[in-house]
């Protein structure tokens, strides 16, 4: 049966090929399945096959769960059903590896049921997230109580000293928490119980913190781990208090006293959407109400809108430098702006405004409306915006149950996003995808900024000064200013000689000659501009090639000041920015900037910066290790060259921010090592039995900016072999 591409919704011919490649496979391998269809149910499933690749693995490989969905499965959904269906199919389990089959074959069954309705168009945006949302919960939930019971059979039940048993609390976070989850999201998650003690009822006690680690690492595999049948998710556990170097699971009482004394800006953002999973206890309640402080603050807090433009200025740094294009969550005007506005008011307003506590985006911003304020029409904006761009991306994570937010970079993907959202052509759709975040940019910034519109254009004698060929004029124009400087016009020769022999492309030079003049009011500041032209653009001669960093200095400011004034204070850091251009973006704040990191929380302040990459990643995790490194190292000599931070002290941060770094690789290493070879015996759970010992300047915490690392390393492991599939000699 060829599929009537004139059925129904127009289906292209591209659409049509490739439905029919995973239909002739379906029918080569279950015909009888097939012909038990009806030819109007035939079409539907060819169309779906056609529009997901992953839709179509699945039901090649299940094949007897086609015939159920044409019974009312696709039309009717109660999503109140999952937790019941899940913990019924995992009652009589026994063995993890069946539980572990259990729980992916029945995410995928669902998983299929709802990528189909969501491509047929069987339910609105907010429903499909929903029912993603709560089938995400009742898998993670499920999983959660078979591994409580299998492990308190056999270890005993977790009890306070009281002898009162003690769960497993589970915070979602992100959309997970906010019931908006997306088709193919991580989840991230957060570990807790209330109380310590000990297990009661096995052969041996055992500390309640031992026994829910032990049951936190097995539940990460149970959920994450791929096996012929998939994952259940993708579990990411790095919001936890200290990151990776922190315990898996923390009691209540250590939750609180870290969010109280170390929580970050960041932390309490990404705070606003948790949510404890599962049935509500008193146990969520408490775990709600100590958090409550950490988040909303009893006062109008305005600080809020700071930290947050410090947030999105990062995510604006890392989408340059991974150089994503086309990104509708992390480009200006994607999703992650619209979280941002809606964010920012939450945090200001929540302390005095208890109904905006809420976890999910779609309640905030209608409450924000109804407290008068957000005014209708950017309410309207932002909603109908973000909801095609959530549908957008949606779409696009179930064509291959892949994590993406980037539009497609080929026709077939760029039709199937066309059939489902009924556009003509690409075209189209683009033009409605850019218009919308249009318009959540501009909503963004007038909340939240960060922005510098409508600069001041440079004064027209340094326009002139920077087109004018004739070195006479040039000394004229200085000549007017009260310049008296025959280095500065040399100078200036020889970079437009230089600049133009350079293959920069047009819109580097347009962007250059927008920059120039307005570097050289900059320089003209300066005591001594000749001098300070040399270093300055020494910077810009290994940037010409990378338009990005020219539009930054050309747009901030602050970055042109403070690149002027570094250079001309330091010749190392002119090397540095020459060396390392990244290193650019640390100008835009110059508040930052001189605000050295406490010589305690360099440790803190590498873990959260190594979120933002993915953990399995070795190469990038490496580059974000030298990233780290020199922008630290920058903001201590900036702080160094301008008195900032006194001068006894530098070698101090210098020293701190070694040790942090070398702590960090010994974890990354450890991590490598264990799980490739196991653990050498004999060591107790999170010891490690392996020392760095520093000689010389960092042993006497006499650092210095080029000095190398004399260390010398020690372990006190017994002998024998590492515990893994591939041991090694301790």
């Amino acid at each position: 049966m060829e599929l009537g591409c004139d059925s129904q919704k127009p289906f292209s011919e591209l659409l049509c090929k490739q439905a029919g490649k995973h239909w002739h496979l379906l029918v080569e391998r279950w015909p009888e399945v097939v012909t038990e269809l009806s030819l109007i149910e035939q079409q539907e499933l060819q169309r779906v096959m056609g529009l997901s690749d992953y839709v179509a693995t699945q039901l090649c490989r299940h094949p007897e769960w086609i015939a159920p969905l044409f019974t009312g499965q696709l039309t009717r959904l109660d999503r109140q059903d999952f937790a019941g269906e899940i913990q019924s199919l995992l009652d009589s389990v026994t063995q993890e590896e069946t539980a572990k089959s259990v729980l992916r074959n029945y995410r995928n069954r669902q998983m299929v049921r709802l990528a189909w309705r969501d491509f047929m168009g069987y339910s609105p945006l907010q429903e499909s997230l929903l029912d993603l949302s709560v089938l995400a919960e009742a898998l993670i939930i499920g999983a959660r109580d078979w591994l409580y019971r299998e492990m308190c059979q056999s270890l005993g039940t977790p009890c306070d000293c009281d002898g009162k048993p003690q769960p497993l609390m589970i915070l979602g976070m992100g959309k997970l928490g906010g019931r908006e989850l997306n088709f193919s999201s991580d989840i991230d998650l957060i570990f807790t119980f209330p109380e310590h003690g000990e297990t009661q009822g096995g052969r041996r006690s055992l500390d309640n913190q031992q026994f829910f680690i032990r049951m936190g690492q097995r539940l990460v595999n149970l959920l994450g781990q791929v096996t012929v049948d998939g994952f259940v998710f993708r579990v990411d556990m790095r919001l936890r208090p200290y990151g990776e170097s922190g315990p898996l699971v923390v009691s209540y009482s250590a939750l609180e006293d870290y969010y109280q004394e170390q929580g970050r800006d960041w932390e309490r953002y990404a705070m606003v959407k948790a949510r404890a999973l599962g049935p509500w206890t008193q146990y969520s309640d408490e775990l709600h109400d100590l958090l409550r402080p950490f988040v909303y603050r009893r006062y109008i807090d305005f600080s809020a809108i700071d930290s947050l433009r410090r947030m999105k200025r990062l995510i604006a740094q890392e989408v340059r430098r991974r150089q994503l294009k086309d990104n509708i969550k992390l480009g200006a005007g994607g999703i992650r702006e619209v979280e941002f506005v809606v964010q920012s008011f939450q945090l200001i307003r929540g302390g005095r405004e208890p109904a905006l506590r809420s976890q999910s985006l779609f309640d905030a911003i209608d409450t924000l409306f109804s407290l008068g304020q957000l005014e209708y029409l950017a309410v309207d904006e932002l909603k109908q915006s973000y909801l095609l761009l959530r549908r957008v991306e949606n779409l696009l994570q179930a064509i291959g149950d892949k994590q993406t937010q980037t539009l497609p970079d080929n026709g077939l993907d760029w039709h199937r996003l066309c059939f489902a959202l009924e556009m003509a052509n690409e075209a189209e759709l683009r033009s409605e995808i850019e218009a919308a975040m249009f318009k959540i940019h501009r909503h963004f910034r007038d909340t939240v900024g960060g922005d510098e519109d409508n600069e001041e254009q440079s004064d027209s004698w340094a326009c002139q000064l920077w087109v004018c060929d004739s070195e006479e004029d040039i000394q004229s124009l200085l000549a007017e200013r009260g310049i008296e400087d025959n280095e500065l016009w040399s100078s200036l020769a020889h970079w437009r000689e230089t600049v133009s022999r350079r293959a920069i492309g047009p819109r580097g030079r347009d962007t250059l000659d927008k920059l120039m003049p307005k570097m050289l009011e900059e320089l003209t500041l300066q005591p001594n501009p000749g001098k300070a032209f040399k270093p300055v653009t020494g910077v810009l001669e290994q940037i010409l090639t990378r338009t990005t960093y020219l539009e930054l200095l050309c747009e901030n400011p602050g970055a042109r000041q403070q690149l002027v004034s570094l250079c001309c204070a330091s010749p190392w850091i002119a090397q540095q920015l020459a060396k390392f251009p990244m290193l650019l973006d640390e100008l835009i704040d110059p508040a930052q900037l001189y605000d050295t990191t406490s010589l305690d929380d360099y440790g803190s302040e590498l873990r959260q910066y190594l979120l933002r990459v993915p953990e399995e990643d070795m190469e990038q995790q490496m580059e974000a290790l030298r990233q780290f490194k020199l922008s630290q190292q920058l903001k201590i000599a900036a702080a160094d060259v301008t008195g900032v931070l006194p001068i006894m002290q530098v070698s101090d941060h210098l020293t701190f921010l070694a040790e942090a770094i070398i702590e960090q690789v010994v974890q990354q290493a450890w991590q490598q090592m264990t799980e490739r070879h196991g653990v050498p015996p004999g060591l107790a759970d999170g010891e490690i039995g392996f020392a760095v010992v520093g000689y010389g300047k960092l042993g006497g915490i006499e650092l210095g900016y080029g000095s190398d690392l004399d260390l010398v390393f020690l372990h006190n492991a017994k002998g024998g072999s590492t515990d893994g599939d591939k041991p090694l000699d301790v």
